[in-house]
């Protein structure tokens, strides 16, 4: 197994100093550096790193405050806080830390680090959950032998602290992207999902769901009230505990009249 990893360092003789000892190592993939905080969250964003080499002094958000961020992704990956100060070692661990080194690095400690992470990886790939919905789909189609067929359920998978659980469809008011993620909206729970919108929108179909924006899908049974909002578009207000509130585009309002009929 090998750790996709990310460098976060502000200064450039630290990365390649860090850059040199980790290719050392076989199970280090380095894939990629960053030199401040709001670049390496746009990088972990983008690619499924599996450990994170983080600097605490950083310029505008430090590492520790990045480290809480990160900790709020569906499945972050896990942090070795490397740094020249050892005063913020508790609050490293504050925010799940599996590691804190001191500059200058020794490669007996890096490496305790990197199997404390290799360890921690996979202790996750064995807790995660089976996807039951693709097992059901797998299975009926090698006994049917027909890739076409498949097993319907009405139930959607969705993560829920740490464990995937299936969401009946009649228990979702609305599904939306937000900062490239999709989430499954209960009456009570936000939920991440792994589907794509567009493929979200294919498995609820019917007449129940309604594709609202290019970032939500309605269940417009749940919908409490329909409100004007700028040059032809709406808000619907929906029944949840939270009330939310889902943009109706332009485009999509004429199509929206006429399934209701106002």
């Amino acid at each position: 197994m090998t750790l996709k990893t990310l460098i976060v360092d502000d200064e450039y003789p630290a990365r390649q100093e860090l850059r040199f000892m980790l290719g050392r190592f076989d199970n280090i993939e380095i894939v990629g550096e960053a030199t401040s905080a709001t670049e390496a969250l746009a990088l972990i964003k983008a690619l499924d790193y599996q450990v994170l080499f983080l600097d605490i002094n950083l310029p505008g958000m430090n590492g520790l405050e990045l480290g809480a961020v990160i900790q709020e992704l569906p499945k972050p990956p896990f942090v070795i806080f490397v740094t020249a100060y050892d005063e913020h070692a508790l609050e490293a661990f504050d925010v799940n830390a599996v590691d804190y080194i001191m500059k200058p690095i020794d490669e007996k400690r890096l490496k305790r680090a990197i199997d404390r992470v290799m360890k921690a990886q996979q202790e996750r790939a064995a807790m995660e959950p089976i996807n039951v919905t693709n097992m059901l789909e797998s299975n009926a189609n090698k006994l049917t032998g027909d890739y076409n067929e498949e097993i319907k359920i009405n139930r959607i998978p969705a993560e829920k602290l740490g464990k995937t659980i299936l969401v009946d469809i009649g228990e979702i008011f609305y599904a939306f992207t937000e900062q490239d993620y999709v989430y499954i909206k209960t009456f009570g729970d936000k939920l991440f999902t792994r589907f794509t919108l567009k493929e979200l929108e294919v498995r609820l179909g019917g007449n129940m769901f309604f594709r609202t924006h290019r970032c939500y899908i309605v269940n417009l049974q749940k919908v409490k009230e329909i409100v004007p909002f700028f040059n032809g578009t709406y808000n619907l207000v929906l029944e949840d505990k939270d009330k939310s509130e889902v943009p109706v585009s332009r485009a999509q309002a004429k199509k929206l009249r006429k399934i209701l009929g106002f």
